[in-house]
């Protein structure tokens, strides 16, 4: 379930702060009124966590890692290294 920031469209608010996130389903209807003070509020762009870009592995570092690393010798064949 996606992280959604929003904040209040005006004014400040000492139950919500003015700017709260909360986890909802993509498919729920848009948030327009403060669950806590019943104020209008729009949804905000925050940051994202995005997978870094890595070098792929190489067979010693996933044996390391605690893989079972398989080479193929045939069709539907597979031989552990």
């Amino acid at each position: 379930m996606p992280l959604y920031e929003y904040e209040l469209c005006e004014g400040n608010c000492k139950v919500c702060g003015g700017r709260f996130t909360l986890h909802r389903p993509l498919s729920a209807s848009p948030l327009t009124h403060c669950p806590a003070c019943k104020k209008p509020v729009r949804k905000i762009l925050s940051a994202f966590n995005s997978p870094m870009k890595l070098k792929p592995l190489s067979i010693s570092d996933a044996k390391k890692a605690g893989f079972s690393v398989l080479k193929r010798i045939g069709k539907g064949e597979y031989e552990r290294q």
